[in-house]
């Protein structure tokens, strides 16, 4: 019984990071793709990256703050693609922990 409950809850980190990972790499390709922000599911995606982002990988005070021609795109790629990165291996490391 412990070990089906550790499966599942182990699935449910790697499908919450995962899902975390998503929104940061939407949230970025919608950034470069210069969506329209005024449409609700976008605002809706980049409302959900910035929380997903956690200050750390924050496209407007991330870790590399570029300047400049383009730099909205740039942080965006840059910090929210590394959050991605970051989450998907935090997520992976906690699933291979929790699981049986």
């Amino acid at each position: 019984m412990v070990t089906k409950i550790r499966a599942t809850l182990a699935q449910l980190i790697w499908l919450a990071c995962a899902l975390a990972a998503l929104l940061l790499a939407v949230g970025a390709l919608l950034i470069a793709l210069e969506a329209n922000r005024s449409n609700a599911l976008v605002d809706v995606v980049l409302r959900a990256a910035d929380l997903a982002d956690l200050g750390v990988f924050s496209r407007h005070d991330g870790i590399k703050d570029f300047r400049g021609r383009g730099a909205e795109v740039k942080n965006a790629l840059l910090n929210w693609g590394l959050g991605a990165v970051a989450w998907l291996v935090a997520g992976r490391i906690l699933e291979r922990i929790v699981r049986p």
